[in-house]
């Protein structure tokens, strides 16, 4: 399916909670006059995040629900939902949202919710995934972008990269050669999504209509 037009392009929400250096990855991509996608909205959990100033500069409305406001997680994500609604976004995109999402709100949204995780999934779910890595001796590591699905970061693979391990790594240096390919496949998905050829079917995605592998589709990177 080829791109959309400037007046119908792909309407996607991104959620943060930090200094938003993925979202800066999509902010550049849908810059592009022939990107398909453009990003309505940007909403933190966290007032003091940097990534509002990044989305702020670009001319991107932003918006905070403060997490410590609510008494529940039920609250805030009821909360969330009405703020990314008011956007009626077609695609909402997690980069670095520190939150754990209610069953609900995955619900709300199933089948246009994505998440990008610094591991290749389903390894080292959860956190501190390079030093786990590191640990358990692997010669590979990387990051995964997933449909998101009520288990935590157990989503149907979209696409992964991978990079070699290096044996003077930690997880500072290994850390630092994964978010460079973040930055890469994390705009790839947002636009095959906008382009129609992305989809939820069941527990797998699929691309141009045919279901991905189980890791998704594999990107191999060259160390740095």
């Amino acid at each position: 399916m080829s791109a959309r037009n400037d007046e119908n392009r792909c309407r996607v929400v991104v959620l943060i909670s930090g200094s938003g250096t993925n979202l800066q990855s999509i902010i550049d991509a849908a810059a592009d006059s022939d990107a398909p996608f453009e990003v309505s909205a940007v909403v933190s959990n966290k007032p003091e995040a940097f990534g509002l100033t990044r989305a702020s500069k670009a001319g991107i409305e932003t918006a905070v629900v403060n997490h410590r406001d609510y008494l529940d997680r039920e609250g805030f994500d009821t909360a969330l939902i009405e703020t990314i609604d008011r956007h009626d976004p077609e695609l909402v995109v997690l980069a670095g949202f520190m939150r754990i999402l209610t069953p609900g709100f995955v619900r709300h949204y199933s089948g246009r919710l994505l998440n990008i995780h610094p591991s290749l999934l389903p390894k080292y779910q959860g956190l501190h995934t390079h030093r786990r890595a590191l640990e358990a001796g692997d010669r590979e590591h990387g990051a995964t972008v997933h449909f998101v699905t009520e288990e935590l970061d157990g989503g149907p693979p979209i696409v992964q990269a991978v990079v070699p391990i290096e044996s003077d790594d930690t997880p500072d240096t290994l850390a630092k050669r994964v978010q460079v390919q973040e930055h890469i496949i994390y705009p790839m998905a947002v636009q095959w999504f906008a382009e129609g050829r992305l989809s939820m079917n069941g527990d797998r995605a699929e691309l141009d209509g045919h279901p991905l592998p189980d890791s998704g589709h594999r990107i191999d990177s060259q160390a740095a």
